[in-house]
């Protein structure tokens, strides 16, 4: 799979992400974990190393299971995710739960 470099950050990536949404909403019944854990990792063994959820996905589950799903192989891929600040009023709460959520992804 050809790569691509994300503007100035010097990150190399699959020119094919992966969004990772539809595994457990908005799309129908969300899949099993060990469902949308398997579908992560298959598009890794096919070549994507760039994978996209967001806080509105569960909210939080989709961040959870692509944190569980790329957790073995942290080292050779990149996870973009995104937040409302609509849905988070307060910016002192909405930091204190960014910085959670990096720690998690950081021990894993």
């Amino acid at each position: 799979m050809r790569k691509r470099r994300l503007g100035g950050s010097g990150l190399e990536v699959s020119a094919l992400g992966f969004g990772c949404m539809g595994i457990s909403f908005g799309y129908g019944r969300a899949a099993a974990d060990d469902e949308g854990i398997a579908i992560i990792r298959a598009a890794f063994e096919k070549g994507v190393t760039f994978f996209d959820t967001a806080e509105a996905y569960g909210p939080f589950s989709n961040e959870e299971l692509v944190g569980a799903a790329l957790q073995p192989i942290r080292d050779q891929v990149v996870i973009a995710t995104k937040a409302s600040r609509s849905r988070t009023a307060d910016r002192r709460a909405w930091t204190a739960v960014r910085r959670t959520f990096v720690r998690w992804l950081r021990q894993r």
